[in-house]
């Protein structure tokens, strides 16, 4: 015969509910001393019956259990307080951080020139001054700006200048370079020239001259 499933509730015969508290009660303390032999694990249980009566059992020392126990569980409170303590200061960080980006952003619509119809006499004068410190500020860096940047082109053109009268001068210098180089040629070709031309004095008609020139050879 299948025996139906027990329903999670109190039973309502004082002797069945005896038998079936005995019954649990040494399957648990079965249960507890097997799972402290398999497991090596401290155990440690406690059970009163309806009338009062105390049953325990411990795998070592129920005292050294019970004291581990309440150290466990002060270690575990403490970390938790840090932790509502940490979460309770990042909320009211946050929360004022919040607040200062909101001031932030009503400052800069006032410097937009936005959101002024709330706004004092007083608060557009000191508006007003402000913005004229910032133009100042702004105008001064735009003229270092400048000046830095007209201190470059004038040392770039300063540099540029100087490689220029450099190459120029190894210019003028391999002309005079190529100049002498062709000298030597032109006097060559004078003297070669000058070979060609008759330098003595005939008398007599051409053909004479021309024999003589070939005894002469």
């Amino acid at each position: 015969m299948v025996r139906g499933k027990t329903q999670m509730r109190r039973i309502e015969n004082a002797t069945s509910r005896q038998v079936t508290f005995s019954k649990r009660r040494n399957g648990l303390l079965k249960k507890a001393f097997e799972l402290s032999v398999l497991c090596d694990a401290e155990v440690a249980l406690i059970i009163f019956s309806p009338r009062g009566k105390l049953y325990e059992f411990a795998s070592s020392s129920m005292q050294e259990t019970i004291e581990r126990y309440r150290s466990h569980v002060k270690d575990v409170q403490t970390e938790n307080s840090s932790s509502i303590e940490d979460v309770q200061h990042l909320k009211h960080e946050t929360a004022t951080m919040a607040k200062k980006v909101e001031l932030l952003e009503v400052a800069k619509r006032k410097l937009l020139g936005e959101g002024l119809g709330s706004s004092t006499i007083e608060e557009i004068v000191q508006i007003e001054q402000q913005l004229e410190r910032s133009v100042r500020i702004v105008r001064a860096r735009k003229m270092q700006v400048y000046n830095e940047q007209i201190e470059q082109l004038q040392a770039k053109e300063k540099l540029l200048a100087a490689e220029n009268a450099s190459l120029t001068e190894k210019c003028l210098i391999q002309t005079d370079q190529g100049t002498e180089e062709m000298r030597p040629d032109v006097r060559v070709v004078d003297n070669e020239e000058n070979s060609d031309v008759e330098t003595e004095l005939f008398i007599g008609p051409p053909e004479v001259r021309r024999t003589k020139q070939r005894w002469s050879k």
